[in-house]
């Protein structure tokens, strides 16, 4: 595949390496709250997102608020979240009640799992809902740099249309990927990258890569990481952690906590600040890319 052309647009050369460093499920417990503040202070993370939904989403905003003083350009974009995954932990749709929208289970929250959401969401409620989730950010006091999706539920050929539309409205960028139709034979697959190709052609960011720390393991999280590192080729590339300090409340709702606490151990790590640092990677937030967008460049 060609270089990405929003290198170019971020003062970069074609073969740069440019990393967007970026922690997830931020507003899900308050674990993860009081990891994301701890590692915005360490100062190696350049990007997270907050799950509106969550019971924590208040109690995120005022952190944010108060980090804004001596963090001015803090990067917190909205983790789209159509899904509730855990066992007894649940959280449910802000913008319906209608069992009809499809964004409901039989116990009244967000389905667990992505399918029976890309099966039988209505388009329009998941339009509603993404809109819901980023208005009740921006009316937080929140300045949304971005938009991504919980579980990926939104990549899917009836959402993520919306979704693009959504941050194109609000000119703010998506994760979203590069896709190249060559090579592929289902239809669906060859629509989809032609209209990924043709949205990178209108000028709109696309992502080269994106690696996620494992949450099925917490072990040698260091040197995962460095592998990651060392391995990464040019482009614009997405690190993503959850990271979460361990407590009571996080034992007993995640059965992945080991990892999400190794993320975080991690991003407060002196010799993983000094892998970056010596990597050569250019690392940025999707508030650089959002600044970018709205200049008209």
């Amino acid at each position: 595949m060609k270089a990405n052309p929003f290198l170019q647009k971020l003062g970069c050369d074609d073969d740069d390496r440019v990393v967007i460093l970026h922690a997830d499920d931020i507003g899900m417990c308050h674990a993860g709250l009081a990891a994301y503040e701890q590692i915005v202070e360490f100062g190696v993370v350049s990007s997270a997102a907050v799950m509106v939904p969550c019971p924590w989403f208040p109690a995120t905003a005022v952190l944010y608020r108060t980090l804004q003083a001596t963090h001015p350009n803090l990067d917190l974009g909205v983790h789209v979240t159509l899904t509730s995954e855990w066992e007894g932990y649940r959280w449910g749709p802000i913008s319906t009640r209608d069992e009809t929208s499809g964004l409901l289970d039989a116990e009244g929250y967000f389905p667990r799992q992505t399918a029976p959401v890309q099966a039988h969401g209505r388009a329009a409620a998941v339009l509603t809902e993404m809109e819901a989730q980023l208005q009740r950010a921006l009316a937080a006091g929140i300045d949304v740099t971005h938009l991504d999706s919980h579980m990926g539920t939104v990549f899917h050929p009836s959402f993520m249309p919306l979704y693009i539309e959504l941050a194109q409205k609000y000119r703010i960028p998506a994760l979203a990927f590069r896709w190249q139709a060559e090579g592929l034979h289902d239809t669906t697959a060859v629509a989809f990258a032609n209209w990924s190709q043709n949205l990178e052609a209108s000028g709109f960011p696309l992502l080269d890569s994106i690696f996620m720390m494992p949450l099925d393991s917490h072990e040698n999280r260091l040197e995962v990481a460095r592998q990651w590192l060392t391995g990464l080729q040019p482009g614009l590339h997405y690190f993503l952690i959850h990271p979460a300090q361990d407590t009571p409340e996080l034992r007993a709702l995640a059965p992945d906590w080991r990892a999400r606490v190794a993320d975080y151990q991690l991003f407060i790590n002196e010799a993983w600040r000094q892998a970056v640092a010596e990597s050569g990677v250019r690392v940025i937030g999707w508030r650089d890319i959002r600044e970018i967008m709205r200049s008209g460049d």
